[in-house]
């Protein structure tokens, strides 16, 4: 039944794929109507983010960007189906990779890549990076598996068109050393603007204008392994056409102190930002976790993390 299902699915998101962009487009342009005016979603919380990140922007500034955010929330939307669809010859004319053949010269020498991006432009189409590299290397995303059973195997099989491989988180260890093995270079993607688990918090940092813990997993990974760091810096160049700049931060990561890395990427992830805001996911609630409350969970005497309590319990057991 499963089966039945996923192919009644995917059959209908392909049969709306196959449209031209200028249906998906004019679709997306209803959709941002129905989205932003009718349904408001998540409004609020894009409003907070916005101010929070930008008080030095007037009310006008905001709402230009939080409209131009919903027009293109509703593009992404459409163009990561239109991914299910489209030829390699057309995704390659909208999505450009300036300085792919730092990857190539990289691999070359048999080192791997370790590639940092955020929800940010049309992050489903990165995976179309293949294209562009050596034949040599395998490129790859780290994903959270989907809940739906369904939804997750749609996605796997679109994000996995175009030769890159989607590995579970769970799973990042073990199959980077598999390829390690088989002397296979990997070119592996790690999206770094996600909340971390409360027990995985090691860090903080200023980021738009936010004290905001971070993940850095991806850094001890690629230290350990001595892979090469990489940021994409993607640009949208008009509607359906963007540019990825692959940027160099560091090529030997052993060589770095801790949080190095994490902070440059994040610097260069906030510039990308704060040059075009509205392609940002502001609809991500990125700052739900505090430090005020961080510190109400973490227990100095075990260096444990509580992440069971609510905070009335947290303040009552430390008497506040």
């Amino acid at each position: 039944m499963r089966n039945l299902i996923y192919y009644i699915v995917y059959g209908i998101f392909a049969l709306f794929s196959l449209l031209p962009m200028w249906v998906h487009y004019l679709i997306s342009d209803v959709m941002y109507v129905i989205v932003y005016y009718l349904v408001g979603y998540r409004k609020k919380l894009v409003r907070k983010n916005l101010r929070d990140s930008f008080p030095e922007k007037s009310t006008e500034e905001l709402l230009a960007i939080e409209k131009a955010f919903y027009q293109w929330f509703c593009d992404y939307l459409v163009e990561t189906i239109k991914l299910l669809t489209i030829s390699k010859k057309e995704i390659k004319r909208r999505m450009v990779f300036k300085g792919a053949e730092i990857v190539d010269e990289i691999v070359a020498s048999g080192q791997s890549c370790a590639m940092y991006l955020g929800h940010y432009c049309n992050w489903e189409w990165i995976s179309t990076m293949p294209l562009w590299v050596s034949s040599r290397c395998q490129c790859g995303q780290i994903y959270h598996v989907l809940e739906n059973s369904i939804f997750d195997r749609l996605f796997l099989h679109l994000r996995q068109r175009m030769g890159a491989v989607c590995i579970p988180m769970a799973e990042t260890l073990r199959r980077i050393a598999t390829y390690r093995q088989q002397q296979i270079p990997v070119v592996i993607g790690y999206i770094s603007d996600q909340v971390p688990f409360w027990n995985n918090i090691h860090h903080w940092i200023d980021f738009l204008n936010h004290d905001t813990p971070v993940l850095t997993g991806t850094e001890r990974l690629v230290r350990s392994a001595g892979h090469a760091v990489l940021y994409f810096d993607v640009k949208r160049i008009r509607r359906g056409y963007y540019e990825t700049e692959i940027k160099l931060i560091q090529r030997d990561p052993k060589q770095t102190k801790d949080y190095e890395l994490t902070d440059a990427a994040f610097r260069l992830l906030e510039d990308s930002i704060r040059t075009a805001p509205q392609y940002w996911l502001w609809t991500h609630n990125r700052w739900k976790r505090t430090r005020e409350e961080y510190n109400l969970r973490y227990d100095e005497t075990t260096g444990r993390v509580d992440i069971t309590s609510t905070v009335e319990e947290l303040k009552a057991k430390k008497g506040l």
